[in-house]
């Protein structure tokens, strides 16, 4: 099997997850103003966005192609776009994803910043989802890691 490699998506590489979404049919689209993550078997195998909200980030669009599922390709992918930051993360999720989000980190929450709270409160309307944050309190720190050294 082939190395994974987890890289941010530059210039026009962009358009290359939205491809992915759409070859996989996944609904899911690519955020015009976040940083866009890939995971690259032989070419793209998952992929996700992070966008800046507030004193953190919003994790949306993760999506592994279904022959890569189960093999911790969307666990290297998180903690490669995750490594860079510091501060919370905030994913919204079905509530069946919960103890797999847990796994990495993620804890359910009622504290959003605005933005994210009147935007899930929208969703909720036609989706059964649940708000998760993980807290990052370095650039160096391991994925999960929530203590300040």
């Amino acid at each position: 099997m082939t190395a994974l490699h987890c890289a941010l998506l530059t210039g026009p590489e962009r358009r290359l997850l939205e491809h992915f979404y759409k070859q996989q049919g996944s609904r899911m689209r690519a955020a015009n103003d976040g940083e866009l993550w890939v995971a690259r078997r032989d070419g793209i195998v998952a992929g996700l966005c992070l966008s800046a909200v507030a004193d953190g980030h919003w994790l949306t669009g993760l999506f592994v192609a279904p022959q890569a599922r189960k093999c911790g390709v969307a666990t290297q992918l998180v903690a490669a776009a995750l490594a860079g930051h510091s501060g919370p993360t905030w994913l919204f999720c079905h509530p069946d994803l919960t103890a797999y989000y847990q796994r990495l980190g993620f804890g359910i929450t009622a504290q959003l910043p605005e933005a994210l709270a009147s935007r899930l409160h929208r969703y909720q309307r036609s989706k059964s989802l649940l708000a998760m944050v993980r807290y990052q309190s370095s650039r160096s720190s391991s994925p999960g890691n929530n203590t300040s050294v």
